[in-house]
């Protein structure tokens, strides 16, 4: 196992991760990967995937949740944000992916969940939220190697308990900071006082330029080479050019304008990494709260309570929770790039960054280490 964040002593902000410090801390939230490799008849390496979180265990459109959404900078794409946006509601599970299987992969999560809803007759339909990052350089993109069959593995796979970090499921061919990217996660608790709730981040991290990659604030980018970057050689040289997107969950009874201003929070967990200056970066976020149990919708073919009872936090005490949010973002993504090894595919190597590395950087950026 490659050591994660927490394991060489650096701490990200000032509140406490849950017991995995990964979204699965959220009660009920599971994540499951698929990954797709090979090589296509062409002769192009093929490094993709998907990975899934589920709010509940179960059909999430049966279970649905509230949630909201946030974008950054659009230079990216995502489906069934406009649903959330208007309703507020979460009714599918959050599947990340690279941006040419964006389609089939919302199309795929339609038919299996279909295929678990009862045929009673009545009008079914579902919008799902998938998200993309691009994996262009590591992956034969264009063929399109992402199907029905990987999204079910996700799903059948998906399961609480720590995650797998790094280049796994959609995170596989990722490129962070001009060094290998792809899956992380973190957590925070907040204290009983503070009202007990858990707030976990999962982040798929292909973005950012290296000299402006920051660990626990201090600029250890600028003190990295950038020899090996991929960038010097790829036919499109643009450092930063990829995309980070971002799922939020929280057992916290938020509504869903309150799910809105949490994603929002997550721009602070990248700003503290250095990222999201990019133009040609699409940062997408979402969040969802699974403190309330929602109703799945009726319509006419069953009767439906005219209101419903729901809790949520009082504004007074929300402050903790966009901490939360911004710490376990920070923390995700530093933890998905120490996940991952040296890559190669298509004629592009892309370095894994090792904690050696990374702790030599902070030394000279004037870290204290084991004294702090």
């Amino acid at each position: 196992m490659k050591p994660r964040a927490r394991d060489l002593n650096l701490q990200f902000g000032q509140l406490q991760p849950g017991p995995l410090n990964a979204i699965t801390d959220v009660p009920g939230v599971r994540v499951g990967h698929s990954n797709v490799r090979g090589r296509s008849a062409n002769g192009r390496d093929i490094l993709t995937g998907v990975t899934v979180i589920e709010p509940r265990a179960g059909s999430t459109s049966q279970q649905p949740c509230f949630a909201g959404v946030h974008v950054l900078n659009g230079n990216g794409d995502a489906t069934g944000l406009e649903w959330i946006r208007e309703a507020g509601l979460l009714t599918s599970p959050v599947a990340f992916t690279n941006t040419h299987s964006l389609g089939v992969v919302r199309d795929a999560l339609i038919v299996l969940d279909r295929e678990q809803q009862p045929d009673d007759g009545r009008l079914y339909w579902n919008m799902p939220v998938v998200l993309e990052t691009f994996d262009g350089l590591l992956n034969d993109i264009n063929g399109f190697h992402v199907n029905v069959e990987h999204v079910a593995e996700a799903l059948r796979t998906a399961a609480g308990g720590p995650v797998t970090e790094g280049a796994v499921g959609g995170g596989s061919g990722m490129i962070c900071h001009e060094f290998k990217g792809g899956i992380g996660t973190a957590s925070r608790r907040l204290s009983s006082a503070q009202g007990g709730w858990t707030v976990g981040a999962i982040v798929q991290a292909n973005h950012g330029i290296r000299n402006e990659l920051r660990v626990d604030g201090y600029p250890v980018g600028r003190y990295m080479e950038k020899a090996d970057s991929p960038f010097l050689k790829a036919s499109l040289p643009h450092p930063g050019m990829g995309s980070i997107v971002v799922c939020l969950a929280t057992d916290a009874p938020l509504l869903p304008h309150q799910c809105t201003r949490l994603a929002q929070r997550a721009s602070l967990g990248l700003a503290r990494t250095g990222g999201g200056n990019e133009d040609h970066s699409g940062d997408i976020f979402i969040a969802f709260a699974t403190g309330n149990d929602v109703p799945p919708a009726a319509y006419e073919s069953k009767k439906a309570p005219t209101t419903d009872n729901l809790s949520m936090v009082n504004n007074d005490h929300i402050s903790e929770l966009f901490l939360a949010a911004t710490e376990a973002v920070e923390e995700a993504i530093i933890n998905a790039l120490l996940a991952c090894d040296t890559a190669e595919g298509n004629g592009h190597a892309v370095p894994g960054l090792d904690a050696e590395t990374l702790l030599k950087a902070l030394r000279r950026a004037g870290w204290p280490g084991e004294q702090a």
